[in-house]
């Protein structure tokens, strides 16, 4: 308990923790609602078949989600860049306790974010479609409260494969290369390539599976939403093995 308070206190006392909370969810609602502009003045009956005004309003995670990856990823590379890790190990010698109170805590701050930053896109956007006469998804309505509560957890899950990628590459510059490239560019040039390669990547990449879960209305070829999240949970935990089995043989 005493380290995962100790995790705590470094983490609220460094600006950058707040900044990244905030504009995580300051991204996703603007960019969310820049979005859903774009149907403002646009009739029900032209809305394209299958349209999702859940999804719709979460489109700002596209933007957020690399926001939060770097949060986890700044819960750690600091120490590395300042030498402050081998403090950390002097009075925790224990490499595993230390990484797992870490993870710990991102986790805990980054599912309130992501509760915060999911609630907000939905209900800003909603109420966007609702004045604008389009059809607006409410929380009773079938599979949207999966869908948020998915989200949520899928953004969470980026925070814990930050701190991952953070402890395993120990540079803030290495960690953002590598979460634009997994979030941003891999999802969006791998279904791209051809044969069956290009059709694993647009369904089983763990991001672009993940995303699957917050859907409501299926599309073709889309994964389950459980499965999506499954895959990308299993991504996230691999990460973190592979931080950990490094971080114990590494020299500091």
């Amino acid at each position: 308990m005493n380290i995962l308070r100790s995790e705590w206190t470094k983490l609220r006392s460094v600006r950058s923790t707040w900044i990244a909370a905030l504009s995580a969810i300051a991204a996703s609602v603007a960019l969310s609602v820049l979005g859903a502009s774009d149907l403002l003045g646009t009739s029900a009956s032209d809305l394209p078949a299958g349209w999702d005004p859940t999804t719709e309003s979460l489109k700002g995670f596209l933007f957020a989600q690399l926001i939060i990856g770097m949060l986890g990823a700044l819960s750690i590379t600091p120490e590395f860049g300042t030498g402050m890790i081998g403090t950390s190990l002097v009075f925790v010698p224990s490499r595993t306790r230390l990484l797992v109170a870490k993870a710990t805590v991102v986790a805990a701050i980054g599912l309130v974010v992501s509760l915060v930053t999911t609630i907000l896109s939905f209900g800003v956007v909603q109420l966007m479609l609702k004045c604008a006469g389009l059809p607006a998804a409410g929380l009773g309505d079938a599979g949207v409260a999966r869908a948020l509560i998915s989200g949520t957890l899928y953004l969470t899950l980026v925070a814990l494969l930050g701190v991952s990628i953070g402890a395993l590459v120990r540079s803030a510059t290495t960690s953002l290369a590598l979460l634009i490239g997994a979030l941003l560019l891999v999802p969006a040039l791998g279904p791209g390539l051809p044969g069956s390669l290009g059709d694993w990547f647009g369904k089983y990449w763990p991001i672009t599976a993940g995303q699957a879960a917050y859907k409501v209305v299926p599309t073709d070829g889309m994964i389950a939403p459980w499965l999506g999240l499954f895959i990308l949970a299993a991504a996230s935990a691999t990460t973190i093995v592979a931080s950990h089995v490094t971080f114990r043989v590494r020299d500091i």
